[in-house]
């Protein structure tokens, strides 16, 4: 006679842990994530989000000192997946050899981001849009219930996307606008969203990226709008000031040129009506099923955007506050409205704070550390945001004294450039290995091999510093005081005392040697 006991007694244990599980979800909060692509704050990229900001910034805590990790788009948000800087997951560029979904991605990686460890402690998990540059994939990534992956970069319409395993092709009708059709995804999957399961939703719209395509239901909008001209706008730099890739010709910027920055200005705000509709359709539905007041959302960008600054045409990728510095605002359950949170973040805290919201212990090899208890205190606080000034999209109504705080980021950036990416349309040689040289920049390159550096981004309560060092043939150092020069205009890398000079060039390499906790003293 067979002996069922054994068998019995597994599926019983295996029923309790089912149970268990389900009980211990059933108490946890909802998460969602909109990821915007090349936002920028610094030039009122926030401006034509009317609805996001009444419905999330005025109902939610606005973060003024966020910050890139890497300005680039793979590696921040490889760094935003699972909370380490780019040294440590080694996605240090947007190409497969700069680890951009690469093999290190994904047989180690993947396996350590905040949505996986979610989906293994009883949530469903949702991704729809952008994931990594380099992903033309079959496979769905690890930890996601629901998976609507784009293949490769932003795009608006053409494109492809990895539906649950299954690959399909949208062309250029109206409907097939990228926005639009995640919009739909998102207000499916949250259909089917019960009171008593967590879900984890995170929604990655290709807006602002290029090519600046609105939906042609916006493309009338902001006729009139021009690039916001900066006092670094068009400012020609020399060979103190900026290291050689801004110096780069043509400067100051041709007319020409800068009447293609005003286009694409106005054309990346039309890209954003669309995630602004989307935000407003998301929050109604989440009040229509009951599931607001237990749901998080944060809205951020992978990192900022220049646009005429030191005579650079257009493009990310350098250490100035227009690239680094990213919208980032938040709202859920315990989180005061209009509340404005001067304490420091970077991207790389986003998992463990999202970790920390659903209860789920923080690995050691994170290097980031959550903001849960700053953005449910009053500490670290302005009173209130103002979102109807028209000069700043986060400007307090009110003030009050400033606690005090401190803290060290890092900022890497690894250039790319090779024989391949040399533009032969352009008056540059082969050999100089440069990158992202575009006639309608005419010809200034965006990028190059060498444009390698690493950033401490030092903010208290009474200094607000950056310090740059160059993995160039220079040497170069740049290094500014945000509260005298907040348009970075005056380098006082060469003017420096030796020994703060020294001192944050200790930190910095320290910095960019941490891993877990070693990244968070400072």
């Amino acid at each position: 006679m067979v002996n069922s006991r054994p068998i019995f007694t597994c599926n019983l244990l295996w029923l309790l842990l089912f149970f268990h599980t389900k009980v211990i979800a059933a108490n946890k909060p909802n998460i969602i994530v909109i990821l915007t692509d090349d936002q920028d704050v610094v030039l009122n990229g926030m401006t034509p989000m009317q609805r996001t900001q009444k419905l999330l910034a005025a109902k939610g805590a606005t973060f003024i000192n966020a910050f890139t990790s890497s300005p680039i788009c793979c590696p921040a948000r490889a760094s935003l997946l699972t909370g380490k800087y780019a040294h440590n997951h080694q996605t240090i560029n947007n190409s497969m050899s700069g680890g951009c979904y690469g093999e290190q991605w994904k047989t180690h990686n993947e396996q350590r981001t905040f949505p996986l460890y979610l989906q293994q402690n009883g949530y469903n998990t949702f991704y729809a849009g952008k994931y990594l540059n380099q992903y033309h994939s079959i496979d769905v990534p690890p930890g996601y219930t629901d998976w609507h992956g784009l293949y490769g970069n932003s795009k608006y319409y053409n494109y492809t996307l990895n539906e649950n395993g299954v690959s399909k092709l949208f062309g250029d009708l109206e409907q097939e606008y990228l926005t639009d059709v995640l919009r739909s995804r998102l207000e499916k999957f949250l259909s089917l969203q019960l009171p008593d399961n967590p879900f984890l939703a995170v929604v990655a719209p290709p807006a602002a990226h290029s090519p600046f395509t609105p939906a042609k239901r916006h493309e009338s909008f902001f006729v009139n709008v021009t690039a916001l001209r900066t006092p670094n706008f068009n400012v020609v730099s020399d060979e103190l000031s900026k290291h050689w890739l801004v110096r780069m010709p043509p400067a100051p910027l041709t007319p020409d040129i800068i009447a293609t920055i005003d286009s694409y200005y106005r054309q990346r705000w039309q890209t954003l009506l669309a995630v602004d509709e989307l935000i407003e359709s998301m929050i109604n539905q989440l009040r229509r099923l009951n599931l607001y007041d237990n749901t998080y959302i944060v809205f951020t960008s992978d990192n900022g955007y220049h646009l005429g600054q030191f005579a650079m045409p257009f493009d990310k990728r350098q250490p100035y506050e227009t690239d680094i510095r990213v919208p980032f605002i938040v709202t859920g359950p315990g989180i005061k409205s209009k509340h404005v949170v001067e304490h420091p973040i970077s991207l790389i805290d986003l998992a463990p704070t999202i970790l920390d919201w659903a209860g789920i212990g923080t690995p050691d090899d994170i290097d980031g550390e959550s903001f849960a208890t700053v953005v449910n205190s009053d500490s670290n606080a302005i009173d209130q945001v103002d979102t109807t000034s028209e000069m700043s999209d986060y400007e307090p109504s009110s003030t009050v004294e400033s606690p005090k705080f401190e803290r060290q980021l890092l900022i890497e950036y690894w250039g790319e450039g090779s024989t391949d990416t040399w533009n032969k349309l352009c008056p540059w040689n082969r050999r100089d290995r440069l990158n992202e040289c575009t006639l309608d920049a005419g010809c200034h390159c965006q990028d190059s091999w060498n444009n390698t550096y690493g950033c401490v981004r030092h903010i208290a309560h009474d200094l607000d510093k950056i310090y740059c060092e160059f993995i160039d043939r220079e040497g170069f150092v740049e290094a500014y005081d945000l509260f005298a020069d907040p348009f970075q205009l005056i380098n006082l890398g060469f003017d420096m005392l030796p020994s703060e000079r020294s001192t944050y060039s200790l930190h910095l390499d320290k910095l960019k040697q941490c891993e877990g906790k070693s990244c968070q003293i400072f």
